[in-house]
C-alpha cells in the first residue's frame, strides 16, 4: 500500500501520511465517519469520509500529534497542520 491516501472532500483535498501515522487515533476520536483505522492502527479513511463537514475535517487533521494528517486547498496551499 502506498503511504499516501489522498481524499476530495469539496474543494480540499485531506492527506493521510501513513508512514509517520502511529496510532494515536485523535483523528477517529474526532471525525469517525472521516476516519478508522486498520489492522495494524494505521488511519485509513472511511467508506462515508465524502460527506464530512468541512470544519470538522480541518479539526480531525489538526488534531493529529505527529502530523500524519494534512489538508490542501484547491491550489494545493496546506491548510493544516
Amino acid at each position: 500500500m502506498d503511504s499516501l491516501e489522498d481524499l476530495q472532500i469539496e474543494r480540499l483535498t485531506v492527506r493521510i501520511d501513513r508512514s509517520i501515522c502511529v496510532g494515536f487515533e485523535t483523528c477517529v476520536d474526532t471525525a469517525p465517519f472521516l476516519f478508522q483505522m486498520d489492522r495494524e492502527g494505521i488511519a485509513v479513511f472511511a467508506a462515508a469520509a465524502p460527506d464530512a463537514p468541512v470544519d470538522l475535517v480541518l479539526e480531525s487533521c489538526g488534531s493529529c500529534p505527529v502530523d500524519a494528517l494534512s489538508v490542501l486547498d484547491e491550489s494545493g496551499g496546506q491548510l493544516v497542520p
